[in-house]
């Protein structure tokens, strides 16, 4: 899953970001609610994490979701406050974010709320076009998926484990099946915590993906595509 956080510098954002990074999400990062909104701009995301821990800053956090949803085009917003009450939630709620959390709070449960999110495009009429893509290779049709609570691409019964890097990248892939993907884009979502990657880096991950494939699941394969990046083609077992 491709999510946006948007936290302050405090030891609870940065555990909750590294919390999210473990559990096998792509994750761009922000400081603050404004450059949030840009970056929520800029590219597509599955889910938006909003945190906010001081109760004076709620009403701001309340006035700005609309304006993440605009720019977040579908993707669920998840606000995540500190010490609050019923009635702060609410507000939270009304504004327009999919779920709202304060402390103390189950990283378990929210995971899973955001899986939810996913599964039903976010509860807005305007999907977003991520989740759509994902959900045109889950397994309706015995198609490769991925279980990330495990870790491993899903075929029918067969399961390949993969390390947390190669997870990202075949998901970036799996959202454009028989379509190709920019290097570039595959980068920004493999290596979401690193602004300069050696393409020696990608090859390498793409090289023990296909061994993997090839010896587990030969029918999907990921090929190259000249002067741009690589697509995963899928054909009948």
């Amino acid at each position: 899953m491709r999510v946006l956080f948007v936290g302050p510098s405090h030891p609870e954002a940065a555990w909750l970001f590294k919390a999210l990074q473990e559990s096998a999400h792509s994750l761009q990062r922000a400081d603050d609610l404004r450059d949030g909104v840009f970056l929520a701009s800029q590219e597509p995301f599955d889910a938006i994490v909003l945190m906010v821990l001081e109760v004076g800053s709620y009403s701001a956090l309340q006035g700005f979701i609309g304006e993440f949803a605009t720019a977040g085009s579908g993707a669920a917003i998840v606000a995540v406050l500190g010490v609050a009450t019923a009635q702060d939630r609410t507000k939270v709620l009304r504004a327009g974010a999919d779920a709202c959390f304060c402390q103390p709070y189950s990283f378990i449960e929210m995971h899973e709320r955001m899986a939810a999110l996913q599964r039903v495009g976010g509860g807005r009429a305007g999907v977003s076009s991520l989740v759509s893509a994902v959900a045109s290779v889950l397994p309706a049709v015995g198609g490769p998926s991925l279980d990330a609570a495990t870790r491993e691409l899903v075929c029918g019964a067969r399961r390949v484990g993969v390390t947390r890097r190669e997870f990202l990248l075949l998901e970036c892939l799996l959202r454009q099946v028989n379509a190709p993907v920019a290097r570039d884009q595959l980068i920004r979502y493999a290596w979401p915590e690193k602004e300069d990657v050696d393409p020696s880096s990608v090859n390498l991950v793409v090289s023990r993906l296909r061994r993997k494939l090839s010896d587990d699941v030969p029918e999907v394969r990921i090929e190259t595509v000249s002067r741009f990046g690589y697509q995963v083609s899928v054909s009948s077992s």
